[in-house]
């Protein structure tokens, strides 16, 4: 084991790859030269060379459009969308051609892309770059869409991804590449898409969250612990493939839940958790379901975010409104 923060975890991972198969390749704006704007890549061209690693021009369609051939032709390319609010420049090659190659192709070829993006707030960023996105690819069919919360997570869903035959959206909460840090094994590992993580054991209500809600929901847990409630918590890792049987568990485990997420209400993806459980879990149910998100407004200038994301209060706010239910 050793401790590492998300950001060293994922070098890693990347450094591991391109060692165990050769046809890995790294590219990206800022990914080679600089090691990337938050030195995810950091040391790889110098290890790897510049055919491996590689900067591409400030275009984020023509990114991933070059990793549509790159992919088809044989390699498995790695690239980094330097933030996610940025994606929406190449939402048509990500959407409509990258994830739907193996349906077009009717099976003959697949696309073997991991699209690396980093995303979240409270990190005090300029517009564009911290908006919650993830509601936007989970109806990109094809698409797999990954969110870790954890050092740990991030390598081994990381290792996952880029083994994966098919497109992955990886996508990394700012606040965690140097905020969290914990315990990974220093041995290959990989874990498995479409398996929750069971944070923490609760008999009172359930708390769904992920990625760079997970340590607002930490925050939360300590003071209703502490007020004598006790939660379960569930940490989604991936949002497509969903963990359905797991989740609909977690909250037949204590019939309450609230599920708490960073990107606005309308059609975020904590809109489709809550269908699912009504549809599967609705006997168990005790108290409506509720939901803790950001506001349907865009994501404010820094200096305000802090009344933009949601934050432990509210979290703590719904719980105890869903316990009074």
């Amino acid at each position: 084991m050793t401790t590492l923060t998300m950001v060293e975890a994922i070098r890693e991972t990347l450094r591991a790859e391109m060692l165990r198969d050769e046809r890995v390749i790294l590219m990206g704006e800022d990914v080679g030269h600089l090691g990337g704007v938050f030195r995810a890549t950091d040391g790889l061209r110098q290890q790897f060379g510049a055919q491996r690693v590689f900067d591409t021009p400030l275009a984020e369609s023509v990114i991933a459009g070059s990793a549509v051939g790159l992919a088809i032709s044989g390699l498995i390319p790695v690239f980094e969308m330097q933030f996610l609010g940025f994606s929406q420049n190449a939402f048509h090659q990500i959407c409509q051609q990258i994830a739907r190659t193996r349906f077009r192709t009717r099976g003959s070829h697949t696309c073997p892309i991991t699209i690396r993006a980093p995303f979240g707030g409270n990190v005090r960023t300029p517009e564009l770059h911290s908006d919650s996105m993830e509601p936007q690819y989970a109806q990109g069919t094809g698409l797999k869409v990954v969110m870790p919360s954890t050092a740990y997570d991030a390598k081994g869903l990381l290792a996952s991804a880029i083994r994966d035959p098919d497109p992955v959206l990886f996508l990394e909460p700012l606040r965690g590449y140097r905020l969290v840090s914990d315990d990974v094994p220093d041995d290959d590992y990989t874990i498995e898409f479409g398996k929750l993580r069971v944070m923490r054991e609760g008999d009172d209500i359930t708390i769904v969250t992920w990625s760079a809600s997970v340590p607002v929901v930490e925050q939360a847990v300590e003071q209703l612990v502490a007020e004598g409630i006790n939660p379960h918590v569930v940490d989604l890792r991936t949002i497509v493939p969903l963990d359905e049987a797991g989740l609909v568990a977690a909250v037949e485990k204590t019939g309450r839940c609230v599920v708490v997420h960073e990107s606005p209400a309308a059609a975020g993806f904590g809109a489709e958790v809550i269908t699912l459980l009504q549809e599967q879990a609705f006997y168990s149910l005790q108290a409506p379901l509720k939901r803790v998100t950001a506001p349907d407004a865009p994501y404010p200038p820094p200096g305000i975010e802090g009344h933009y994301i949601p934050s432990s209060e509210l979290v703590v706010r719904a719980v105890r409104e869903t316990l009074i239910d």
